[in-house]
């Protein structure tokens, strides 16, 4: 078994993007839990089990998923003649029934995370929570899979978007956030927004940058159902809104100018948006990937760090 080849198909540059809905979720989940200890016991978020059972549950999700996408174009034919890295499945490095069994064990581990998270949070008194999460966990599975295997795979019918908004956003943050207070709070929703938009929009780069060889395969992304330029204003929509989301969150909930620490991640994210607006040859956008992705666990980070303080 080549082991450096799985490697490069789990996709490592995608994990900070997965993650950071599970930043946001748990800093602001455990900043509840210290509110309700009147300051008598002030945890750090780095200190509590939920969130790295959580960060590895979040892991196996996007691995999980990258594998599948792996697979699933990789049998389609659609990544013979991609830009950027090379696929495993494609390139032949591995074969399909190898990639097929790495799906296997990839979910079984993420299962067992799963349901260590549900048991750490809920434990024995809370059935019904437990068993809501336990099928968003199942549904999650099932959701990272169809992206891009099977006959009806909605990566290929342009509902990638809402996927991606779904889970890497509003069940990624909520989710988090409810596995540590038992609550909800409508003003949770709207970081939620800005993680889950941030990461649609650098799904949207990833759709710009493929558009040509996408159409050429029947790959309907929100890019080829938009055209080019249409796709360009919907990226900068995407970026634009999360930034309206996140400023809203701390107007209605302003404590300390430590919370617009986030809109240093911004920074880079303009830079990226006159990119866009610039670029007349697709392939020259891979680079920006990253850097949104990079800038999306960024915001993550800065944004929990502001609500510390």
């Amino acid at each position: 078994m080549d082991v450096k080849s799985y490697i490069k198909a789990a996709r490592l540059r995608t994990l900070p993007l997965s993650i950071s809905g599970i930043i946001v979720g748990s800093y602001l989940g455990n900043e509840f839990l210290n509110k309700l200890s009147e300051g008598s016991i002030r945890n750090s978020v780095w200190e509590t089990s939920i969130f790295w059972l959580a960060i590895l549950t979040t892991i196996g999700f996007q691995v999980l998923s990258n594998f599948a996408n792996d697979y699933g174009d990789g049998i389609r034919g659609a990544d013979k003649n991609r830009i950027g890295e090379a696929r495993m499945v494609s390139s032949g490095a591995i074969s399909p029934r190898q990639m097929k069994n790495a799906m296997v064990v990839t979910t079984v581990l993420t299962l067992f995370f799963a349901l260590l998270l549900i048991y750490v949070s809920f434990g024995s008194e809370n059935f019904g929570f437990s068993f809501l999460f336990f099928g968003l966990g199942v549904a999650s599975i099932a959701a990272a899979i169809k992206y891009t295997v099977g006959n009806s795979a909605y990566g290929y019918s342009g509902f990638g978007d809402v996927f991606v908004f779904v889970f890497f956003g509003l069940l990624s943050v909520v989710g988090c956030y409810f596995l540590y207070t038992k609550q909800l709070q409508a003003l949770i929703f709207l970081p939620a927004f800005s993680v889950g938009l941030l990461s649609t929009a650098v799904l949207n780069l990833n759709n710009l940058r493929d558009r040509e060889e996408d159409k050429k395969n029947n790959k309907n992304t929100m890019v080829v159902k938009l055209g080019f330029d249409k796709a360009k204003i919907y990226h900068y929509f995407l970026v634009l809104t999360a930034l309206v989301a996140a400023l809203t969150y701390v107007f209605l909930d302003y404590r300390s100018i430590y919370q617009l620490l986030f809109l240093v991640a911004f920074i880079p994210l303009f830079k990226n948006m006159i990119t866009v607006s610039e670029n007349v040859v697709p392939a020259a956008l891979d680079g920006e990937l990253k850097k949104v992705a990079l800038s999306t666990f960024l915001f993550a980070v800065l944004f929990g760090i502001g609500q510390f303080f």
